[in-house]
């Protein structure tokens, strides 16, 4: 789950010997005065202090609006069945900070994380570093401690100008491009595909998972001779068939093979992105290797099934973008007797109507939820912003507990429910779904 803003004027004293990673996230929470500040110039003195030179590993970097988490999720999966010691670097997390950091499929020890923590703070002298830069540089040089060979590295926000792009990419998967955090990167795809397409350096190859990429990202391709496999051109992907079993799979055609893909729960565009680029780095991995591990592929919080009877799922869709794919996963889901009933809590800064217009048609009952953390909607808030989109008669809550319960207790066997909006939604939700889980097992 993203941090929640504590700062004060004063500036805190660094955790001593023994620390623990809660005690440093609070103090990295502290020592610098905005929780965003885009720039590479703070991020690049300190990586010279720990790196003398390029770490030899090679660099994935994934960028875009929506689908990150999954093609990074996928790109390791296949390049650790293909051999290679894999380190992947997302944000935010859910439950735990650990999750951020994973090395060879598994999540960063805590002794692991203090240690790169404190590698970062010896060397970053005075140099003030947010949260996020401080803990992509600690990414940085765990991956360096456990001697990986691949790193895969999500972007925060943007690309351009995000601490991941301080290390140049050896190939780079941009995933899409829409409109999100444009306080930060503009109101219009062009502005924001030229800020994502900052990640690509020139004549590395790259892969574009959205169909209509925006003019900006080929501008900067070609000019940079950026060698940018596409979705429509240099691979594509066609629905089949459902089988006997009920299963449905989306075939991938690239290079002259076939592979099949799984038609969810994950993005399929994203997926297919990471595959085209595992087959440029390992082309040896075989084709029955690819289709194994996609078929038991899972990322938390993407379209995460936590429950049956009803059927009960979260996802981090909280854009319109995301959501209207959330939508058409519903749709699929559904028969003429399930209703789908909606939790649902944002953040102020997003755009609440654009979600709700693209879960209008979807959704039966909405259950809004009040976020109690910095930037977070009151359920009321929720109310009167989605009204203005026709979503009428929808109860507030004062958390989303609340609302979850309200949701379960109204909810027949054969409806669904699902959990979605900000990552802080999804992870109260998440972390109640799995206790009541785990209880129950």
């Amino acid at each position: 789950m993203p941090p929640q803003s504590n700062r004060s004027d004063q500036s805190p004293a660094s955790p001593g010997a023994g620390a623990t990673v809660d005690q440093w996230l609070a103090y990295l929470e502290a020592i610098h005065p905005k929780e965003i500040d885009l720039g590479l110039d703070r991020v690049l003195v300190v990586l010279r202090r720990l790196f003398r030179r390029k770490p030899g590993a090679r660099i994935i970097t994934v960028a875009g609006t929506n689908g990150k988490g999954s093609a990074v999720g996928a790109a390791e999966a296949l390049l650790c069945a293909a051999g290679r010691r894999t380190g992947a670097y997302t944000s935010p997390h859910l439950q735990r900070y650990n999750e951020r950091v994973r090395l060879n499929g598994e999540d960063i020890s805590d002794d692991a994380l203090v240690r790169a923590f404190e590698a970062v703070e010896a060397a970053r002298g005075d140099v003030s570093l947010t949260y996020f830069e401080f803990g992509t540089l600690a990414a940085f040089v765990a991956f360096a401690d456990a001697d990986l060979d691949d790193w895969i590295l999500e972007v925060g926000l943007g690309g351009r100008l995000d601490a991941v792009n301080v290390l140049d990419a050896d190939l780079a998967i941009l995933t899409s491009v829409d409109i999100d955090h444009v306080a930060f990167l503009g109101d219009n795809r062009e502005v924001i595909g030229f800020e994502k397409a900052g990640i690509l350096r020139p004549g590395i190859p790259a892969v574009y998972a959205d169909d209509d990429p925006p003019r900006s990202v080929l501008q900067q391709a070609a000019a940079q001779k950026v060698q940018m496999a596409m979705v429509g051109r240099d691979y594509a992907l066609m629905a089949e068939p459902q089988s006997a079993s009920g299963a449905s799979t989306v075939r991938l055609s690239y290079h002259d093979q076939t592979i099949r893909l799984p038609a969810g729960p994950l993005p399929v565009k994203s997926i297919a992105a990471a595959v085209v680029a595992v087959r440029q780095l390992e082309p040896d991995l075989s084709v029955s290797a690819i289709e194994q591990v996609l078929a038991g592929l899972s990322v938390p919080g993407r379209f995460e099934r936590l429950g049956t009877s009803p059927d009960i799922f979260v996802d981090v869709g909280h854009n319109p973008h995301a959501a209207g794919w959330l939508a058409g996963q519903l749709s699929s889901l559904t028969s003429s007797d399930s209703r789908i009933h909606a939790v649902y809590g944002a953040l102020a800064d997003k755009d609440v109507e654009g979600v709700g217009r693209a879960m209008f048609d979807v959704v039966d009952a909405w259950y809004l939820a009040s976020l109690k953390v910095p930037r977070g909607l009151s359920g009321h808030d929720l109310q009167t912003r989605l009204a203005d989109v026709g979503v009428a008669n929808a109860p507030a809550f004062e958390s989303v507990k609340e609302a979850l319960n309200s949701a379960l207790s109204a909810a027949e066997p054969s409806d669904i429910v699902v959990v979605f909006g900000s990552f802080f939604t999804v992870a109260e939700g998440r972390a109640i779904l799995l206790a009541e889980k785990s209880a129950g097992s």
